[in-house]
């Protein structure tokens, strides 16, 4: 198999690495890609939303299959494209993409067939939003911009000025573009949060080891939200009692309710759940692998990947045993100072080898560029520096001392991550 990888983070470097490691893929390409998946993969400079320059892409390199990774090009509509095309594909339709790239339609899905949610209202008026905050009086009151915003379109405000800001940011000033143009109100949930994501192939859902991001930019979860700064797996709190609710009354239900609205769901689905006091709850979904969490839960897959994207494109899926190591993985990102507000590119590199990586740990490249022969900074999470060991405390220190070798001006890295997990295993 010659597979095309399409995007160019942190995910799909973890993507490209795990495929490579099946015995019956012959090579990877990605486009765009970044300077460490180019040590793994021949890289394309095309864009991950350019549809038809990826087509024109994988006609010419003739490719037997293509992964589509990130949300932006899984919305308009890359996998269908592909496969009209001819082309084998994992990730869903832009139908079914629809479950991430609008928050009204999965809130809407999950009431018409009681899947267990926050309860929320839709509004396309900022003054009728503000009103009905108002009337609930209940705070801390979560505000979602309803389309894709880089994981950034969900504002959790303390009280009504914040709530009054966030409406207005969203709705009236634009920052997530059209994604604005409708809000989901919704209910502050409370709990410890998990992350799971699963293979589906449309009729057959089959979850994957679970995982704890860590949102927040600073220790403590204390700053702004970022795209992730970290992550653990398994998650302590999702024990085998939780993996069963969650089977009987989210994972099977969602499929199912995604059938039958006509648009099944094959690829990744990605729950973020939030274990409240009254059970398992989705607090959203994400129509591909998660990141970080794909850089933990694949170094534990022992399956081979391309068996499993086969069978998911076959829709053969319920025939294959998917398993993972009875271990633990920790990834702590490496980011640029002042992410996730403005920060500076460019920023050179030290302490990785050749090939990019650094002694005692994968390093999995997000935002990072070749400048004259160095690796540099490109983005804001610059660095996954993961590690897996026979327990989460290992995996941590590996981890941990692994980035003490790398260095980049004003490189800035959580100094916590896994530490509410440790707690719980206590």
């Amino acid at each position: 198999m010659k597979i095309l990888m399409v995007g160019s983070g942190g995910r799909e470097h973890a993507l490209v690495k795990k495929l490579l490691e099946s015995e019956k893929v012959t090579s990877v390409i990605c486009a765009p890609g970044n300077a460490g998946i180019s040590c793994d993969a021949e890289c394309f400079n095309v864009a991950a939303t350019d549809i038809d320059g990826m087509l024109a892409l994988a006609k010419e390199q003739q490719v037997d299959f293509v992964f589509v990774a990130p949300d932006d090009p899984l919305a308009l509509g890359m996998v269908d494209v592909m496969q009209a095309n001819g082309f084998k594909c994992f990730g869903p339709s832009a139908l079914a993409a629809r479950i991430e790239s609008s928050k009204v339609f999965s809130k809407k899905l999950m009431k018409k067939y009681g899947i267990p949610t926050a309860a929320y209202e839709v509004f396309s008026d900022a003054a009728q939003a503000v009103t009905y905050i108002k009337e609930q009086n209940k705070f801390p009151v979560v505000v979602k911009a309803d389309g894709l915003a880089l994981g950034k379109g969900v504002i959790i405000a303390e009280d009504m000025q914040q709530a009054e800001d966030a409406v207005k940011s969203i709705m009236e000033d634009k920052v997530f573009g059209a994604s604005g143009n409708n809000i989901v109100v919704e209910e502050f949930l409370t709990g410890p949060e998990v992350s799971v994501l699963s293979f589906a192939d449309g009729k057959t859902v089959v979850p994957m080891v679970s995982s704890m991001d860590h949102k927040r930019a600073l220790d403590g979860d204390k700053g702004l939200n970022t795209g992730g700064m970290g992550t653990v797996a398994p998650n302590p709190y999702y024990t085998q009692a939780v993996a069963e609710e969650c089977m009987k009354t989210i994972f099977e239900p969602t499929i199912k309710a995604m059938a039958a609205e006509g648009c099944p769901f094959k690829g990744c689905l990605y729950f973020g759940l939030m274990l409240t006091p009254d059970g398992p709850k989705v607090i959203e979904y994400n129509s591909r692998f998660g990141d970080p969490e794909t850089q933990v839960v694949l170094p534990l897959l022992e399956t081979p990947l391309a068996d499993i994207i086969e069978a998911v494109a076959d829709e053969k899926l319920d025939e294959i045993n998917v398993e993972f190591a009875n271990e633990a993985c920790a990834c702590v990102i490496m980011a640029s100072g002042g992410y996730p507000g403005s920060y500076n590119k460019g920023i050179e590199i030290t302490g990785l080898d050749e090939k990019g990586n650094a002694e005692g740990a994968t390093v999995y490249h997000a935002g990072t560029k070749y400048i004259e022969g160095s690796f540099a900074t490109n983005g804001g999470r610059v660095l996954g520096v993961t590690a897996r060991a026979e327990n989460l405390e290992k995996a941590l220190e590996k981890a941990y001392n692994a980035t003490e070798k790398i260095y980049f001006e004003g490189a800035h890295k959580r100094n916590d991550i896994g530490k509410r997990a440790l707690e719980a295993l206590k």
